[in-house]
């Protein structure tokens, strides 16, 4: 069986976002899948998913700290047409990825203990994202 639906994520602030509920909570589906796969794709060029730490917010905020000083917003980036963070998004977006590939079991995502998916929103002003999610399984 296959599934598939658009998903939405409310506007976020920059830096990274425990959105493990928030996208979850949207699948329809996921209760029909015995064994199976969820694919999630971010419709962004300025923003990734990545799957990481999900009980100590201090864990989103030091990696954040991080990517703004690997990837700065005044570098003498040729692409500024939309602002100075909008090539730093690209670059952390082709960094961390769109994609989370993820085992589901039962009606349920199989994430470990610490797991949470992360919305890496790297606009200062991002807006709300959109994310295509195919279930598989049977």
């Amino acid at each position: 069986m296959w599934y598939q639906q658009t998903l939405t994520l409310g506007a976020k602030s920059r830096g990274f976002h425990l959105v493990t509920d928030e996208v979850l909570g949207q699948l329809r589906d996921i209760s029909r899948i015995n064994v199976g796969l969820l694919h999630l794709l971010l419709q962004h060029t300025s923003a990734s998913l990545t799957l990481n730490e999900n009980c100590d917010p201090t864990v989103r905020h030091d990696m954040e700290q991080h990517f703004l000083q690997a990837v700065p917003d005044n570098a003498p980036y040729e692409h500024d047409y939309e602002g100075s963070d909008d090539m730093p998004s690209h670059i952390k977006s082709s960094t961390l990825g769109v994609s989370l590939l993820l085992p589901v079991q039962k009606g349920r995502v199989v994430l470990g203990t610490w797991q949470g998916i992360w919305l890496g929103e790297h606009r200062i002003h991002g807006g709300s994202r959109k994310i295509i999610a195919t279930l598989q399984g049977e």
